[in-house]
């Protein structure tokens, strides 16, 4: 338990220590999911089970899936602490404990680290009146090996969070190609022509797992996904765009601003989101019944 009150299992053990030959820590070989708990359950696990079975087979990583399920089942009951409305429960994989060098022969017992703790999502007014975005002069390296699967090495996301305070709710991020990709913290989606657009995967960024969800469900609201490589001019001459991921939902924007050139652009949406607060419905309906 630590200090605040959080609850921290390290391999099914009360205690926030691990090793430091543990390469999760030493070369980031790991993978991370974070969880929204609504009151006592994890209305979108099978898709973040998903992304870290398929995280964990694409790096060589023997996932103990039945240890990892029994440790959230026991940081869900409410004998292990107070289970309020709204938690988080960030899940780490590393490949464990290993001897000095990059090679993970014989490394073979990895490491589960299971985060609990109480939540307010940030910049709660998004979620009706919209977000402001802005594009980062950070870009993603292209890697094939390891797009869209949501690894630890996550420096191109804090050298770009950093480039703003609080004036906007989110970033996003081109690749070296120009393509913008996803943001931050988040996927985005682009209404053009009528059509749900979202970004190729292919070479990098995150698969997100409310991305996939809305994927999914398209269809439902009468939209047939395409996923291609947007240029950046695309977003700004959108009908409308929104923002998603697991925490906090999803978010209309209400403004896009580049200011990464020597000239500022920006756009401004004011229709009343229509298509994101469709899949807002949606979401409610689907993820969160009353």
């Amino acid at each position: 338990m630590s200090s605040n009150g959080d609850t921290v299992l390290v391999n099914g053990v009360e205690t926030s220590s691990i090793s430091v030959t543990d390469r999760g820590l030493a070369y980031g070989d790991g993978l991370f999911e974070t969880l929204r708990v609504r009151d006592g359950q994890i209305p979108l696990w099978n898709y973040h089970k998903n992304r870290l079975q398929s995280g964990c087979q694409r790096l060589g990583i023997k996932l103990q899936l039945d240890l990892l399920e029994a440790e959230l089942e026991q940081l869900l009951s409410p004998a292990a602490h107070a289970v309020t409305p709204n938690q988080l429960i960030k899940v780490i994989i590393t490949r464990g404990s290993g001897k000095r060098g990059y090679s993970p022969e014989g490394v073979d017992n990895p490491t589960r680290i299971l985060f609990c703790s109480d939540y307010a999502i940030p910049h709660p007014d998004c979620y009706h009146a919209g977000a402001a975005v802005r594009i980062c002069a950070t870009r993603l390296g292209t890697n094939p090996l390891l797009a869209g699967i949501k690894h630890l090495n996550r420096l191109e996301q804090v050298i770009a969070r950093s480039e703003w305070s609080n004036e906007y709710a989110e970033g996003l991020m081109r690749d070296l190609r120009g393509h913008v990709v996803d943001g931050t913290m988040s996927s985005f989606f682009v209404v053009k022509g009528g059509q749900l657009l979202a970004a190729d995967l292919s070479h990098s960024g995150v698969a997100g797992v409310m991305r996939n969800f809305i994927l999914e469900h398209a269809e439902r609201l009468g939209f047939i996904p395409q996923i291609r490589s947007l240029e950046l001019e695309e977003l700004f001459d959108a009908e409308e765009m929104f923002i998603c991921n697991s925490v906090f939902g999803i978010w209309p924007v209400r403004l896009l601003v580049d200011d990464t050139g020597d000239l500022r652009t920006q756009t401004q949406w004011s229709s009343g989101f229509p298509v994101a607060k469709k899949f807002q419905s949606l979401v409610a309906s689907t993820l969160f019944p009353q």
